[in-house]
């Protein structure tokens, strides 16, 4: 029955992000990317449309189809990191650009995703969201420091409900 679940949380997202958790999120973004050369995109889907839903598409390829769709990976350092949040299913997906994938190991994702999904199970979805984007930040520094060459801002910081 995994299509009622989408069926009624067609307004999850704006709920559980509100415009004062959208604004908090974005600002931790732009104060992240001064620290290191990636790029966060951060996307809350509360449902998949209905179609999607009957299909046995998982939340992982549906986190590939936005990463495309947002154009994550067009940064000129291949350095766009996706946190993907399906809330119909409580998935969490990060996705990373071959830059970063080449030096980040997925396990390293999965355990920001645990620590979002524990904030999360508890309501806290701006403390998770925030959590997270601090957990991605330090791997980002440690892997991709800035470097004090000019670090333009590629992607919107701004968070995306799909």
């Amino acid at each position: 029955m995994r299509w009622t679940r989408h069926l009624f949380d067609f307004s999850a997202a704006k709920r559980h992000f509100p415009p004062a958790t959208l604004d908090a999120i974005q600002h931790a973004i732009a104060a992240s990317e001064h620290r290191h050369r990636g790029e966060i995109v951060f996307a809350v889907e509360g449902s998949l449309p209905l179609a999607e839903a009957f299909t046995r598409r998982t939340p992982r390829e549906r986190a590939h189809e936005v990463f495309a769709r947002l154009r994550v990976w067009n940064t000129e350092q291949n350095t766009g990191v996706l946190v993907y949040l399906l809330l119909a299913e409580h998935a969490i997906e990060i996705v990373a650009d071959r830059g970063i994938a080449a030096k980040v190991a997925e396990d390293e994702w999965r355990q920001v995703c645990a620590l979002m999904q524990a904030r999360f199970a508890h309501g806290d979805y701006q403390g998770g969201a925030l959590a997270g984007v601090e957990a991605i930040t330090a791997i980002l520094v440690r892997h991709f420091p800035a470097d004090g060459g000019p670090n333009r801002d590629e992607l919107p910081d701004r968070p995306v409900l799909l």
